[in-house]
């Protein structure tokens, strides 16, 4: 399964954004509202819930710098992995959109489309509002 956000612009140069994004302790200030839970385990791993939601835990698993941030999940239950593409959009901005891609049988897929749709659909807009 694919799904992906849609762009925002973000007014942080796409160096600045990708440092903040490598920066796990950042990704609380992005989570939506729904958030109950949010705690760093490692430099580049952390744990959230969201409200009516399991436990993930996502950790930095590649990088390129300054372009692309991927999480990937700790669980082999629900193997995903999150990518998020940052492209310089002037001096002091940039342009970022997600992109989420997972193996799941097509009974959990029809499960958690929307939920996961809505999920990164809130980050990008959150971190348009850096």
């Amino acid at each position: 399964m694919k799904l992906e956000s849609q762009k925002v612009q973000a007014n942080k140069s796409q160096q600045e954004m990708f440092d903040f994004l490598t920066n796990v302790e950042n990704y609380e200030e992005i989570m939506p509202k729904s958030k109950e839970k949010f705690v760093v385990t490692a430099e580049d791993t952390f744990i959230f819930q969201l409200k009516g939601m399991p436990e993930i835990k996502l950790k930095i698993t590649e990088t390129k710098e300054p372009e692309l941030v991927v999480l990937g999940s700790t669980s082999d239950k629900f193997p995903f992995s999150l990518n998020t593409h940052i492209t310089s959009a002037g001096e002091n901005s940039s342009e970022v959109h997600m992109d989420f891609v997972g193996k799941f049988n097509a009974m959990m897929g029809m499960m958690i489309k929307g939920p996961l749709q809505k999920f990164i659909n809130s980050l990008t807009e959150n971190i348009g509002k850096l």
